[in-house]
């Protein structure tokens, strides 16, 4: 398998979900892949108003029902792991998800030689 070629899905589907499976994790009750978390910013120009992009996170582990602990963001090989650093983080600080924001985690599949 050539993981310089993985998509994101595929990233998620072969590495992390097994891995969280693996590390003890409930899949049904403790993980939410692929989660919208917000509607969007609203925008406001005159009498108009839009919504901006929704926040979606790859993964929110949960320690409890509504209770959130963690924020794992994927890339593919295409994107910089720095590039998830930051989208990890905005999601984490989001008010949305808690107080004192949750652990955020990085991944990016190894280069096989």
């Amino acid at each position: 398998m050539d993981k310089k070629t993985l998509s994101e899905r595929d990233i998620c589907t072969k590495f992390i979900t097994p891995a969280l499976e693996q590390a003890g994790w409930d899949i049904q009750k403790q993980v939410r892949e692929e989660l919208s978390f917000t509607d969007g910013r609203i925008f406001v120009r005159g009498h108009l108003t839009t919504r901006g992009k929704r926040k979606r996170a790859d993964y929110i582990l949960y320690y409890k029902p509504n209770i959130p602990i963690a924020v794992i963001e994927a890339k593919d090989n295409k994107h910089s792991i720095g590039s998830g650093m930051q989208q990890g983080l905005k999601y984490a600080a989001s008010t949305l998800l808690c107080r004192p924001p949750p652990e955020i985690f990085f991944t990016k599949p190894l280069y096989s030689s």
